[in-house]
Parts: structure tokens; sequence; C-alpha cells
């Protein structure tokens, strides 16, 4: 099984995808193909009561350009074995324009980069490690804006891989999939909805977040107003996983 350090380049050059609710806006980004995912049913799919626990805390800074921040996150392991060699991935995707609304993908001029120790980009994999049961890593990226960064809301999805009982598992955020592939597997043909981790090819859904960015001169009430309707829904999977827990079947 690729980590997501080896795995991005083939990421950022074949899949992705989004819909992240704004108080303004409404952004729906198609996406490039992702590799690690591409065979449905590639990952065993773990109860959505496990995989929503996975990674919490998914919050990023609201920021002047020109100025730094953070991302902030953890990951738990809800599983009664250990989790070894856990990897998350984010990157920076989508950019939505305020004011204007004017939608594009990453990257745009100026666009904001995401930091570690020792690297800097649109992405950063984080070496999660080893968790035992119930143990929680917590960690946070830096996000650098220059000058130029434009003002509006930058998404950035997750994707987090590890290995249990000598099982490898994926899970990725909406970002990842198409439009067509996530309403494939999350609509019944009736309308209502479901949640079909084995035609989606991963073990669970992720949260997504999204880095806001205003100008020095920017008003700083719309600002908060903006930033404050970013809804982190799970990559819009909230919305089947307050419907109760998911069975290890895929289909829910």
């Amino acid at each position: 099984m690729p980590s997501p350090a080896r795995a991005m380049g083939a990421r950022r050059g074949v899949r992705g995808g989004s819909v992240i609710l704004l108080a303004v806006s409404l952004i729906v980004i198609l996406p490039t193909a992702h590799a690690t995912s591409a065979t449905a049913g590639a990952y065993p799919p773990l109860p959505v009561e496990d995989g929503r626990m996975l990674l919490g805390n998914l919050s990023a800074s609201s920021l002047v350009a020109g100025s730094s921040g953070s991302l902030g996150f953890t990951v738990e392991n809800p599983l009664p074995s250990p989790l070894t060699g856990a990897e998350l991935t984010l990157d920076l995707y989508a950019f939505n324009a305020f004011p204007g609304n004017a939608t594009s993908t990453v990257p745009v001029s100026g666009a904001p980069v995401l930091t570690t120790a020792t690297t800097s980009g649109y992405y950063a994999n984080v070496s999660v490690g080893s968790l035992l049961p119930g143990a929680v890593y917590i960690g946070s990226i830096g996000v650098a804006t220059a000058s130029s960064t434009p003002s509006g809301t930058f998404a950035v999805r997750a994707a987090l891989t590890f290995t249990s009982d000598s099982t490898p598992y994926l899970f990725e955020s909406r970002g990842w999939f198409s439009s067509a592939a996530w309403t494939a597997a999350t609509e019944l043909p009736n309308g209502s909805v479901t949640l079909n981790l084995t035609r989606l090819g991963v073990s669970g859904v992720l949260p997504e977040t999204a880095v806001y960015v205003s100008s020095a001169g920017f008003d700083w009430a719309l600002g908060v107003l903006a930033a404050v309707g970013v809804v982190l829904v799970g990559a819009a999977a909230w919305v089947y996983f307050r419907r109760g827990p998911g069975s290890t079947s895929g289909t829910r």
C-alpha cells in the first residue's frame, strides 16, 4: 500500500473534488482522480462510528494576507487493535473568492502554502506513526500567506492511511472524489441517501476544512461571518453519519 507521501504525486496528477458550504456561497469543484482509491473495494470499510472518530478538531486559522497561522487536528485510534504506520495528508485544492464568489482550482496566484518542519507547498504529509487503542495524536501544520494572496476561502481535503491487524486502511474526504463517483455512492435510485464505502473504494470518509484569507483592508465583520459560514460537515458525509452507526458491509 503506498503511503500518502509516495502517492501524493499520483493524487495531484490524477483526481480530486469538494462540496463546502459557505454563508455566502457554495463550492463544488470537480477533482482529478486519486490513484490509491481508483479500484472500488480496494480497502475494507469500517463501521461509521469508528471512522468518524479518526480525524477530529480539524480547524485552520483565519488570516490577513501576508500573515501566517496554523491548521490543527487530532488523530484518534477507536479500534481495539493498535494502528501502525499512520500517515495524514492535507491538501489545499480549491479556492472560492470573496467577495465575488468566483470558484477555481488551486493553484491561484499567491495561494497559501502548508508548511511542516521540512516541506512547504499546497499539500503536507504528517507521519502520525503508531497509536494504541484509545490513544490520541495532537498535531498541527503551518499555513503561510503572501501579501498577494487573494481574499476568499481555500478548501483543504484530507486522506489518512494506516495498518491494523496486518490490514491496510484508507480514509479520504469528499474532495478526492468526482461528483459522479460521490453521487453514485451516496444516492439510491429513489433519491434517498446512502453511503457505499465499497463503491468509493475507501474504508471511510473524513472531514474537510478551509483556510479563510482576507486582505489587510477587508471588513473583518464580513470576514468573520464568512469564516463562521464554513460548515465542516465531514465532506458532506456528516449528513449520513448522523443517521446512526453503519455496518462493515460498506453500504448504509
